[in-house]
C-alpha cells in the first residue's frame, strides 16, 4: 500500500490488515494529507494500534516537477493527519530504502504478482516506472483511489486531491500500460459512513474501535461542514482496499485517462473511450455491500 496517512488512509490500513484475502508486504509513504514525515510517522503509529508488524518505506517529499501544487490537508484530517487523535511517537522505525526503490526490488523479486494500492499522490510509482520502466509489465495490478472522471473534483473544481498534488506523476503512471483500475469520486463518495457507525464501535468497547471513532468523528464532522445534510463521510481510500478485495463490488469501464498538468484545471481526469492505453475506470459501485464487509474486517 502506498500511503499519505490521513484519517481515511488508516481506516484503509486497518481495512487491508485485517483482510485474510491480502498480503500486505509493506506501506510506503508520500506526500499529500499531510509532509511525508508525518505520513510515515502516522504510518507506524497505525500499524502500533494494529499490532502489526509491516516494513515501512518513507518516499517523495514533493511532487515530481519538485513544487507543491496544493496545500496540505489539515482542515480536513486534522493537524496531526489523523483527527487530532494522534497520541505519543510509535516506537517503530521507517526501513532505510526509498519507497521507490522498494517498489522497483518487490516487482522484479515477485514478477506479475504484486498489486499496489496507491491512495496518495502517485509520485513514488512514477519515480519507480522513471528509474526503472522494465518494471511497468511485471506489475500484477494497480488500484488507484484518485481521480473524477465524470463528476466535479474535490480539490478544485477540476481535480480530485490526489491527481492535483502531483497531476505529472498520475500523467506518467497512468500513460505506462500498466494494468490500472481507477476508483475515483466517481464511487467513492457514494460509500459513507455515519456517525451512527462510529457509536457502534464506541459501544463495542475495544481499545482500537474507540480510538478510530475518535479520529473519525473529525472527518464526519468535516464532511457535514462541507456537505450540509451528507449523513457522513466518504471511504475513498478504504474503497480501494475494498476493489482489490473483491472486484465485484464495482462494475468498470475501460477507456483511455488522461491527466491535466497545466493552469487551473491541473490534475482534472479525462475520459475517452478512443486512444491507448486503456485502463478500468470504476463507474458504479454496491455501496451498501462494500460497507457491510468493511464494518465486518476494520475493527
Amino acid at each position: 500500500m502506498d500511503v499519505d496517512t490521513g484519517i481515511d488512509d488508516a481506516l484503509a490500513i486497518a481495512y487491508a490488515a485485517h483482510s485474510p484475502e491480502l498480503e500486505l508486504v509493506a506501506l510506503t509513504t508520500c506526500f499529500g494529507n499531510i509532509p511525508v514525515e508525518e505520513a510515515t510517522r502516522n504510518t507506524l503509529f497505525m500499524l502500533e494500534k494494529l499490532g502489526k508488524s509491516v516494513p515501512v518505506y518513507e518516499g517523495a517529499g514533493a511532487p515530481l516537477c519538485g513544487t507543491l501544487k496544493k496545500h496540505y490537508a489539515r482542515h480536513i484530517h486534522g493537524e496531526d493527519g489523523l483527527g487530532n487523535a494522534w497520541r505519543e511517537e510509535p516506537l517503530g522505525h521507517k526501513s532505510d530504502i526509498a519507497a521507490s526503490d522498494y517498489m522497483i526490488q518487490q516487482v522484479k523479486e515477485r514478477p506479475h504478482e504484486m498489486t499496489i494500492i496507491a491512495v496518495g499522490p502517485l509520485t513514488n510509482l512514477a519515480l519507480a516506472m522513471e528509474k526503472a520502466p522494465e518494471i511497468v509489465p511485471l506489475i500484477g495490478e494497480v488500484v488507484v483511489m484518485g481521480g473524477a472522471v465524470t463528476v466535479p473534483g474535490n480539490a478544485t473544481p477540476y481535480g480530485e486531491a490526489n491527481m492535483v498534488a502531483d497531476p505529472e506523476a498520475a500523467a506518467v503512471v497512468f500513460a505506462s500500460g500498466v494494468r490500472l483500475k481507477l476508483v475515483g469520486l466517481d464511487v467513492t463518495l457514494q460509500t459513507l459512513l455515519s456517525s451512527d457507525h462510529l457509536e457502534m464501535w464506541r459501544s463495542a468497547g475495544h481499545e482500537l474501535g474507540l480510538w478510530l471513532a475518535e479520529m473519525t468523528e473529525f472527518y464526519v464532522d468535516v464532511y457535514e461542514s462541507l456537505y450540509p445534510g451528507i449523513g457522513g463521510c466518504g471511504l475513498h481510500d478504504p474503497l480501494a482496499v475494498g476493489v482489490a478485495i473483491d472486484p465485484s463490488l464495482v462494475s468498470c469501464e475501460t477507456m483511455r485517462v488522461t491527466v491535466v498538468t497545466e493552469g487551473e484545471a491541473a490534475g482534472q481526469t479525462v475520459g475517452s473511450y478512443e486512444g491507448e492505453p486503456r485502463i478500468e475506470v470504476c463507474m458504479k459501485v454496491d455501496a451498501e455491500r462494500f460497507l457491510q464487509h468493511f464494518l465486518s474486517r476494520v475493527v
